[in-house]
C-alpha cells in the first residue's frame, strides 16, 4: 500500500521559533508608532479627506479602512507579547495533577481518541501504529480507541489487527462532538488525546505536554498542528529552464542572486501553520486565550465533564424558569406548586443533550469558550509551542475551500448565538482576544470594498479623496510604512506577506459563511477530504478571477485616458496609487487562482494500489 506522502515521511518540523525579548520591545515600538500614525490617517480621512462629490464611494470606503484599523487594534493586541507557560517534568502519579487530598497514587490513565467517518482505514492504520509508539518516562495506562461513525466493518478489522478499541455508535447525533461524547461515556482515562484519522502522534507528545497538567487548573494542552506533505515546490532556474532552457536556467539564477531562493509550487493553497500557532495562538497564553483546535490537544477529563455538567444544569434551569413565567402568565400570575416546577425540571432534563463537547460545527472553539467562561474553575489553557504531531494538509482548492468555510461559518455562528464577548466569566483580556477571531472573519466585507476601490477610480475617475496630493501621501505612506516594519518585526521568523495575500483571497468563502449566518442557516460541510480530489476547481475562485481581469483592463484603460487622450478626470497621483493598489490586489489574489488549477507532478501522483479518491459534488460547497 503507498500513499503519495510516502517521499515525506522523514521531514521534521521545525522547532517553535526562540523568543528574544529585544526583537519583542522592538515590535511593541513600531505596533505603537503604526497605531498612533494610522488614528492619525483616519482622523484626516474623516474630517479633511472625504470627496464630497462621491459621498458613496467615499464614506464606504472610509467605514472600511476604520473596520480594518479596529481590526489592526485587535491583531496589534493578540501579538502583543510571548509569555509561554513553563515546561514542567513529566508526572508519575495523579495524585500530582490534581487539587492536594483529590487523587489516589496510580499511574495516570490516557485515552488516545481517532474519531473517523469515511477516511481510508489504511490511512487510520498508520495514525494508530504511531500512537502505539508514543513513550512515557512512568509507568501510565495508555489506551487507543478508534472512533468510527462510518460503522464500517474494514475499520472494525483494523482495530483488532492493531489491538486497539473500537467505539462506535447506532446514530451520528452531533457529529464529531457525539462521537467523542459517546467514546467518553465507555472510556475512563485521566486525559483524552484529540486526533484527527489522519493525525500521527510524535512518541513525545505526552512526555512533553503532561507536565503543564501539574497545574490543577490546567484543562487542556493544544499542540501545534503540522502538515508534513506540504509540496515543496521547485526552483525558480528548474521551472523556466523547463521551458525556456538555458536562458530561462541564467534568467532564474540572476532572480534568485537579487531576492534569495523562490520555489515555484510551494505551499500553493498557504496551508502552513506556523503563522497561526507560532505567532498567533502562542501570544494568547498570557491571557489564558489560546483556544483548542481539535487535532493534537490533550485534555483533562475533570475539566471537559464538570463544565459540561455546569452548562448542562444551566440550561435546564433556563428553561424551567421560561417556562415558568409562561405558565405563570396563563394562570394569572399565581405561584407555582414546587412539585409542578420539580416536574418541569425532570422533563426539560429529558428533552436537554449533556454534551461534554458542544454539539456545533465548531465544537473545538465552542468547548474552549464554555471552559474559558467557567467562573469558578478558571480553567486555564496552554500552547505548547513546539510539535508534536503530523499531519495532513488540504490537497486541493475544494478541500481548502471547504476547512475555510468550517472555520468562518462555525466561528461567527457561535458568535451570533452565544457571543464569547459578551458572555459572563470571560476577561477583558479573553474578550478582546476572541473578539480578534471573530473580527478577523468579518474581513471580507472591508476586502472586498479594497478590492472594489481601485476598479472604480481606473474605469471612472472618481476619487474617494478630495484629492491625490501631496497631504493624501504623508498621511497614508508613515502609516503604511510603519505597519510594514511592526509586523515585520513582530512575525519575524515567518513570511507574513503569503498568509496576508491568502486572507485577502479569502473574500467569497468569508461572505458565504457571513450571509449563511445572517440568513439563520444551519452551517453545514463535508467532511474535509483526506485524499486530493480529482477535477477542475476554476468555478470556486470566479469572483477572485474576474477582480484580478477587471484590474487589469482598469489600468490599461485609465492609463490611455490619463496619459493618450489627456482625460483631466485622473491625475498622475491617483494614477499611480490605484496602480500600485491595483497590482498589489492582483499579485494577492493571483496565489489563489494559480491554485485551483494546480496538479501534483507525476512522480508525486498517488500510486494505482492507494484508494481512490472521494468525488465531492461541486454544489456542496458552492462560493
Amino acid at each position: 500500500m503507498g500513499f503519495y506522502f510516502d517521499k515525506f515521511e522523514e521531514r521534521k518540523p521545525e522547532p517553535p521559533l526562540a523568543y528574544s525579548a529585544v526583537t519583542e520591545s522592538i515590535w511593541q515600538f513600531f505596533a505603537v508608532i503604526a497605531l498612533t500614525l494610522g488614528a492619525w490617517y483616519l482622523w484626516w480621512r474623516w474630517t479633511d479627506s472625504l470627496n464630497p462629490d462621491a459621498l458613496w464611494y467615499a464614506i464606504p470606503l472610509a467605514f472600511a479602512e476604520t473596520a480594518s484599523y479596529f481590526g489592526l487594534g485587535l491583531f496589534v493586541f493578540n501579538l502583543w507579547k510571548v509569555q509561554d507557560y513553563e515546561q514542567l517534568p513529566p508526572p508519575a502519579k495523579l495524585d500530582e495533577v490534581v487539587r492536594p487530598g483529590h487523587g489516589e497514587e496510580r499511574p495516570l490513565k490516557v485515552d488516545v481518541f481517532f474519531p473517523s467517518y469515511n477516511e481510508d482505514v489504511e490511512l487510520v492504520r498508520l495514525s494508530i501504529r504511531d500512537a502505539k509508539k508514543v513513550t512515557y518516562p512512568h509507568a501510565i495506562d495508555l489506551k487507543i480507541f478508534v472512533l468510527d461513525d462510518g460503522k464500517r466493518p474494514a475499520m472494525r478489522q483494523v482495530a483488532e489487527e492493531e489491538g486497539v478499541g473500537y467505539i462506535t455508535r447506532t446514530s451520528n447525533i452531533g457529529f464529531k462532538a457525539g462521537n467523542l461524547r459517546n467514546a467518553m461515556e465507555q472510556t475512563h482515562g485521566d486525559f483524552i488525546v484529540i486526533c484527527d484519522a489522519d493525525t500521527r502522534p510524535f512518541p513525545t507528545i505526552l512526555e512533553h505536554t503532561l507536565g503543564y497538567f501539574r497545574d490543577p487548573d490546567v484543562a487542556w494542552v493544544q499542540t501545534p498542528q503540522w502538515f508534513f506533505d506540504l509540496p515543496e515546490g521547485k526552483r525558480l532556474p528548474d521551472v523556466l529552464g523547463k521551458y525556456l532552457k538555458a536562458p530561462g536556467r541564467w534568467i532564474g539564477k540572476g532572480v534568485e542572486a537579487v531576492i534569495g531562493e523562490l520555489r515555484v509550487g510551494e505551499d500553493p493553497f498557504v496551508n502552513e501553520p506556523k503563522m497561526f500557532y507560532d505567532i498567533i495562538q502562542r501570544r494568547r497564553n498570557w491571557a489564558n486565550a489560546s483556544f483548542c483546535c481539535g487535532a493534537g490537544s490533550i485534555h483533562r477529563r475533570e475539566a471537559v465533564m464538570e463544565a459540561a455538567l455546569k452548562t448542562y444544569s444551566d440550561t435546564i434551569e433556563k428553561q424551567v424558569g421560561k417556562q415558568s413565567k409562561q405558565l405563570q402568565k396563563l394562570m394569572g400570575g399565581e405561584a407555582l406548586d414546587s412539585g409542578l416546577v420539580q416536574e418541569m425540571r425532570h422533563q426539560v432534563a429529558g428533552e436537554e443533550e449533556f454534551t461534554p463537547y458542544r454539539f456545533h460545527v465548531s465544537e473545538d472553539i465552542y468547548t474552549s469558550i464554555v471552559l474559558h467562561s467557567d467562573e469558578d474553575r478558571h480553567w486555564k489553557s496552554v500552547l505548547h509551542p513546539a510539535v508534536e504531531s503530523k499531519m495532513l494538509s488540504p490537497q486541493d482548492l475544494l478541500s481548502w475551500t471547504v476547512q475555510r468555510f468550517k472555520y468562518a461559518g462555525g466561528t461567527l455562528d457561535i458568535v451570533a448565538h452565544d457571543n464569547p464577548i459578551t458572555r459572563k466569566g470571560m476577561s477583558w483580556a479573553q474578550r478582546l482576544m476572541y473578539g480578534a477571531t471573530a473580527w478577523s472573519y468579518l474581513g471580507g466585507i472591508w476586502n472586498m470594498m479594497f478590492l472594489v476601490a481601485p476598479l472604480i477610480y481606473l474605469f471612472s475617475g472618481i476619487a474617494p479623496v478630495s484629492a491625490y496630493t501631496g497631504d493624501f501621501f504623508l498621511h497614508i505612506l508613515p502609516f503604511l510604512i510603519a505597519m510594514e516594519l511592526a509586523f515585520m518585526v513582530g512575525t519575524w521568523g515567518v513570511a507574513g506577506y503569503r498568509s496576508k495575500a491568502s486572507y485577502l483571497s479569502f473574500f467569497p468563502v468569508n461572505l458565504q459563511a457571513i450571509w449563511t449566518v445572517l440568513k439563520g442557516e444551519q452551517i453545514k460541510f463535508p467532511v474535509t477530504p483526506k485524499d486530493r480530489q480529482e477535477g477542475n476547481f476554476f468555478h470556486l475562485v470566479l469572483p477572485q478571477f474576474a477582480v484580478i481581469v477587471l484590474t487589469v483592463l482598469g489600468i490599461v484603460y485609465a492609463s490611455v485616458q490619463f496619459f493618450v487622450l489627456g482625460n483631466h478626470d485622473y491625475s498622475m497621483g491617483g494614477i499611480l496609487t490605484n496602480l500600485f493598489w491595483g497590482l498589489n490586489n492582483i499579485l494577492a489574489l493571483s496565489g489563489i487562482v494559480m491554485a485551483a488549477f494546480w496538479q501534483p507532478d507525476a512522480e508525486e501522483a498517488v500510486t494505482e494500489e492507494v484508494a481512490q479518491p472521494q468525488q465531492y459534488k461541486n454544489n456542496e460547497v458552492t462560493v
